[in-house]
């Protein structure tokens, strides 16, 4: 298991929760200035320096229910409020879709460029407001900085680490069923064409070598594929063109879900200007969510304008052992007596989060 899995896992499930909460206010017809608001809100939240500075130590990755309470905080950073099963919808979509890019990352490495794909998406959607794109500027040259100098190796354990972290989840969604890339068990159909990983090439043939280092024998053989020469590599660097299009928004109309491993040149060209316009493959998806979440009303209280999702959240605290400590330690964040461990793993950040 890898430490360092924590805030590739944190980033990349943030970007796909923006994707959706940015295409659900556009079908709301929610003014822009109010919408922009509540993305906002949510992204200083995410990107807090002292919230990320916790992120950024080496850990092991949080229990499945603690990383949940997370992004329900963060979902609820702003003045939205979501009941249960619309938290529940929204989370399904988060994780299946990060799933779904790992498993087609090319490389390992590749996690990073789908990494950089979300975060070049988050800088778009604050880029009118300085402030905001200062700290997520400031995560990308930490993520730089981490992550960059890695080793192969130390990408395939951060890679396995993530899918033994989704290995049980096979939630059904639509848009991936409609594109024939899920079964109905909710397991994933992974390609067997299109372009081979960078720095590899097209399988079918053996080659064979004398105790010399000499090629002695070549083989041939069919590889049951239908795959094609490696693209140029995407670029690891706070601007340049990422080449994969994994982790960008499925949601748009110019961006259909991913069945290669990686696009084109042209199609990354592109991606300046993506149609936010949303995908029919998706409207079943998003449509869902929009029952679950109910109608959006414009809220004008006497301090604030406001945005709300018409349903009440509400936390279960007696769930579960853990899921109690944690809320026991929000509960001691403001002032009231709290029998739980604050060493609990997550409490710290969790907490941080609460008080944010």
């Amino acid at each position: 298991m890898s430490s360092r899995t924590l805030p590739l896992l944190f980033i990349n499930l943030g970007g796909e929760m923006l994707y959706i909460l940015d295409q659900r206010l556009r079908a709301q017809n929610i003014p822009a200035d109010k919408a922009k608001k509540v993305m906002n809100d949510i992204i200083t939240t995410m990107f807090n320096k002292k919230f990320l500075e916790e992120l950024f130590k080496p850990q092991e990755l949080y229990s499945k229910k603690a990383l949940r309470t997370v992004f329900d905080r963060l979902a609820h950073a702003s003045i939205m409020r979501l009941n249960q099963a619309s938290m529940d919808k929204l989370y399904d979509l988060m994780t299946m879709a990060f799933k779904y890019q790992v498993l087609l990352c090319p490389r390992a490495k590749d996690i990073l460029l789908v990494s950089f794909n979300h975060m070049d998406a988050i800088k778009d959607f604050v880029k009118d407001t300085p402030s905001v794109l200062s700290q997520v500027d400031e995560t990308y040259r930490q993520l730089i900085e981490m992550y960059t100098p890695l080793s192969s190796g130390e990408f395939q354990l951060i890679r396995q680490t993530l899918l033994i972290f989704f290995q049980d989840m096979h939630i059904r969604v639509s848009i991936f069923l409609k594109d024939k890339v899920q079964n109905s068990n909710g397991r994933f159909v992974l390609p067997i064409s299109g372009p081979v990983p960078h720095g590899t090439h097209i399988p079918g043939l053996i080659r064979m070598f004398s105790c010399n280092g000499e090629e002695v024998k070549r083989l041939q053989f069919r590889n049951g594929g239908n795959y094609t020469g490696v693209l140029r590599e995407g670029s690891f660097e706070m601007f340049g063109e990422r080449v994969i299009k994994l982790g960008t928004n499925m949601y748009s109309v110019s961006r259909p879900v991913e069945t290669h491993m990686s696009g084109t040149s042209k199609n990354s060209a592109q991606k300046k200007s993506v149609n936010t316009t949303p995908n029919p493959l998706a409207k079943e998806e998003l449509n869902m969510l929009a029952r679950l979440m109910g109608g959006m009303e414009v809220q004008k209280p006497g301090n604030a304008d406001s945005v709300l999702l018409c349903y009440e959240h509400c936390f279960n605290q007696q769930a579960n052992a853990e899921l109690a400590k944690i809320m026991g330690d929000f509960t001691e964040e403001a002032g009231e007596p709290c029998s739980s461990s604050a060493n609990s793993k997550g409490d710290d950040l969790l907490a941080m989060m609460d008080g944010l």
